[in-house]
């Protein structure tokens, strides 16, 4: 089961998170900021994938983004890892560069894709189908 996703910048605050289990406030500070300090520590040619007490961290760069997922140990990290891969996809699809500045939309996509902790959907078409209908009714 997935926990959390998190999007930080590489000075490692985060972005953007969004958490599937109930954390209290003060833990996802410090969850957060050791999870981020082991992504970020990280060279180039080791893995993405960290283990953080009973949660395996799986994280991949994108631009100057680092998204980080968190899941259960009885979670498969290459499916989370294809997960991120898929979340960037519908990013770049979707978006021309920034996206700093829309993330209303990328929790909609994020929400499209995850549920309770589980993935619900991947194909790209009916994860921006959603915000295509918004931004159409903008147009109109």
């Amino acid at each position: 089961m997935i926990t959390f996703v998190l999007m930080v910048n590489r000075q490692g605050q985060t972005r953007l998170c969004r958490y599937y289990q109930p954390v209290n406030t003060s833990r996802r500070t410090v969850l957060e900021a050791d999870v981020v300090r082991a992504c970020l520590s990280r060279s180039r040619d080791q893995c993405s994938f960290v283990e953080y007490k009973d949660l395996k961290v799986v994280f991949r760069q994108y631009a100057a983004l680092y998204i980080v997922v968190g899941v259960t140990e009885d979670e498969n990290e290459l499916s989370i890892y294809e997960l991120v891969q898929n979340f960037v996809e519908v990013l770049d699809k979707y978006f021309n560069r920034v996206i700093m500045f829309n993330l209303d939309r990328v929790h909609i996509i994020l929400d499209e894709m995850i549920q309770n902790g589980r993935i619900v959907e991947t194909n790209k078409s009916n994860i921006l189908a959603p915000l295509n209908a918004l931004d159409k009714m903008g147009d109109g």
